[in-house]
């Protein structure tokens, strides 16, 4: 035979391809990479899904915090003058709604509660809000002459206080400003359409000359608090609606840091619970604070898979915020992963306020 004519059958051989068996084979190779390839795309994805809630509770968790922070360090701005707390009570409307109508008042104020903390923080907007100016006459609250010349502008509120703790403390609109002369003071008034001059109190207060006043630019007043498993902010000035600032909080806490009793203690001694003596600041507890430190457990907000065993192993204690243990909001506690924050913020208006 020729071996032209062996040529033909080995093209043949050649052209076959695969039989039956050998594509059985790596057809069954194939699919055992492809489940094993999802089963661990399955457990990097879910990894990845854990690591991403517990990291975005974590960043919320201090973005509000920093928030809070930054809010605190400005409490009590037009509060405080000539080395004193001038405003222990308040008459404060918006429109006509009192909000507190010769009521005790602090600019910073922590109420404990069961369901977490509430933080209460006014203050005034203004740099002058720092310093107060004498009046240079009796006012009754529709108008004031001040001896001192204050950079007020219509639309914008002035704190009118008694000389010595006692009468409330009053805010007002200005809706009209005269300049002063060489022999007349300035005089700014309260007119009846003002934000802040249309409440109607139980009494009414009023001021005697060289009482004082201060511009407050534009009064702030934040609460804070915990609503379920979310932590909020309210504006009881603004209106009622509240504003999510982070999510699966499971604990909100404020301390006060306070100096020891007795006149010429400065340091920061301890740190107490809004309870007992501390429960409403006062004229003579308030001068004691020279900090607040607040903080927030938040969960994770995936539940992770138990062992091998059925065990779950994410957590092996509760968390603890201030030297405290806090009860978790879920039965299988152990199951979630649990962040701790927390924040000192040094209360400069008030420490500086009553220097």
């Amino acid at each position: 035979m020729s071996a032209n004519s062996l040529r033909p059958m080995a093209n043949r051989r050649r052209q076959r391809g695969l039989s039956i068996v050998e594509l059985m084979v790596g057809l069954v190779v194939a699919m055992l990479v492809s489940i094993a390839a999802a089963g661990s795309a399955m457990m990097f994805t879910a990894s990845q899904r854990q690591g991403i809630g517990v990291g975005g509770s974590g960043i919320g968790a201090a973005t509000a915090l920093a928030a809070l922070k930054n809010d605190a360090a400005l409490a009590g701005l037009g509060f405080f003058g000539d080395s004193r707390y001038l405003c222990n009570r308040l008459a404060l409307s918006v429109g006509a709604t009192l909000h507190s109508d010769g009521a005790v008042f602090t600019p910073i104020n922590i109420t404990a509660g069961d369901d977490g903390d509430t933080i209460d923080i006014v203050y005034g907007n203004r740099i002058e809000s720092g310093a107060n100016v004498l009046l240079a006459s009796a006012s009754d609250g529709t108008s004031a002459e001040v001896l001192s010349l204050l950079p007020a502008g219509v639309g914008q509120a002035l704190l009118l206080a008694p000389a010595t703790p006692g009468t409330p403390c009053l805010v007002r609109s200005i809706t009209g400003v005269t300049a002063s002369t060489d022999t007349t003071p300035q005089v700014l008034t309260f007119g009846a359409d003002g934000t802040h001059n249309q409440g109607a109190f139980t009494a009414a207060p009023t001021f005697a000359e060289r009482d004082r006043a201060t511009l407050i630019g534009a009064l702030s007043w934040n609460r804070y608090r915990r609503d379920g498993n979310t932590l909020v902010l309210e504006r009881p000035l603004v209106n009622d609606d509240s504003v999510v600032l982070t999510r699966n909080v499971i604990a909100f806490r404020a301390q006060y840091g306070i100096a020891a009793a007795g006149a010429g203690s400065t340091t920061l001694e301890q740190w107490v619970d809004a309870t007992g003596g501390f429960a409403a600041l006062d004229a003579a507890t308030l001068p004691r604070v020279r900090a607040i430190r607040m903080g927030v457990v938040t969960r994770s907000p995936q539940r992770e898979k138990p062992n091998a065993g059925g065990d779950c192993e994410a957590s092996l204690d509760k968390p603890q915020l201030f030297g405290v243990e806090v009860e978790p909001d879920v039965a299988d506690w152990q199951c979630w992963r649990y962040r701790v924050s927390t924040v000192v913020v040094p209360m400069r208006n008030l420490v500086l306020g009553l220097r």
